[in-house]
């Protein structure tokens, strides 16, 4: 109790705790948002494919002196057309082809960072590092969320029925294809916004690991979003606390929260209903016994 005291005595004292956890608040809510239908359309690799994908981009971004979202974006959508040409023009499957191409272009990042030692910070890139968010940063998450949020906001139909039954969204006439790399493109950006937060390693638990929670406990894709969007909220906000506190990295204090949410979802959950299912079986064994 005492240390949630002083956390929130430092929160209206340093600006940086304040930019920290505004920050965390964003990048919980648009990785829920969004990694509720990389789940929903088993999209899970490429969205691990995008997250390791975008490191030349911002490599390139830092070089150049431009906004790492350009550099980024630029080679999210490269690596999604990439592992779509080749999983389409070959006998390959397409996880194979996500595993060439993802790794090609992490590989190729890391060249690009060693070229760019001097103006950029390896560790914070991979691992993130909140505490140090700037007033850049958070502009940038800010202009991402609201673009996430007016994105399925206009698309809400189309992504629904494209996630559930996309052979019926192309006999209706929807442009599934269009859709798919719009959704990248989002992704990408919501990639790049969660760098400073969580880092490039870490950023595809927080698109997962939210969504897979609010799984769990809803059929509705709309409550889905809703819970989803909470979790990942949660799960920044306690991380947070966790990395002020005990002087863990944030990135993966966040990460190991979210994980932990999900470890008392799948036990305790109405559709998994882990615990009542043993109940059930260890009173139906009982009954045999006796």
């Amino acid at each position: 109790m005492q240390s949630i005291t002083t956390f929130m005595a430092a929160l209206g004292k340093y600006d940086f705790l304040q930019s920290a956890l505004i920050t965390a608040i964003m990048v919980g809510v648009m990785s829920g948002i969004i990694g509720s239908f990389i789940i929903l359309r088993g999209m899970s690799m490429m969205g691990d494919a995008i997250s390791h994908a975008v490191l030349p981009g911002v490599a390139v971004a830092y070089m150049l002196g431009i906004n790492v979202l350009i550099g980024a974006s630029v080679f999210g959508i490269l690596a999604a057309s990439l592992i779509g040409f080749v999983a389409s023009r070959s006998k390959i499957k397409t996880d194979t082809s996500i595993g060439i191409v993802f790794s090609a272009f992490y590989a190729l990042g890391f060249i690009l960072i060693s070229l760019a030692e001097s103006s950029t910070n390896l560790h914070h890139i991979l691992f993130g590092n909140i505490l140090a968010v700037s007033d850049t940063d958070m502009m940038t998450t800010t202009v991402v969320l609201g673009l996430v949020i007016l994105f399925v906001a206009f698309f809400y139909k189309e992504l629904l029925i494209t996630s559930f039954d996309p052979t019926f969204a192309k006999t209706y006439g929807l442009k599934v294809q269009l859709l798919h790399y719009a959704l990248m493109l989002v992704l990408t950006l919501v990639t790049v916004s969660a760098l400073q937060t969580v880092g490039i390693i870490l950023v595809v638990a927080m698109l997962i690991t939210p969504a897979a929670t609010a799984f769990l406990w809803t059929e509705r894709l709309a409550v889905m979003l809703g819970l989803s969007a909470l979790i990942g909220v949660l799960s920044s906000v306690v991380g947070l606390y966790l990395s002020y506190t005990l002087n863990w990295a944030s990135g993966p204090a966040i990460v190991l929260v979210a994980a932990i949410f999900f470890g008392i979802s799948f036990i305790i959950s109405p559709k998994q209903a882990l615990l009542p299912t043993l109940w059930k079986g260890q009173a139906a064994a009982r009954r045999v016994t006796a």
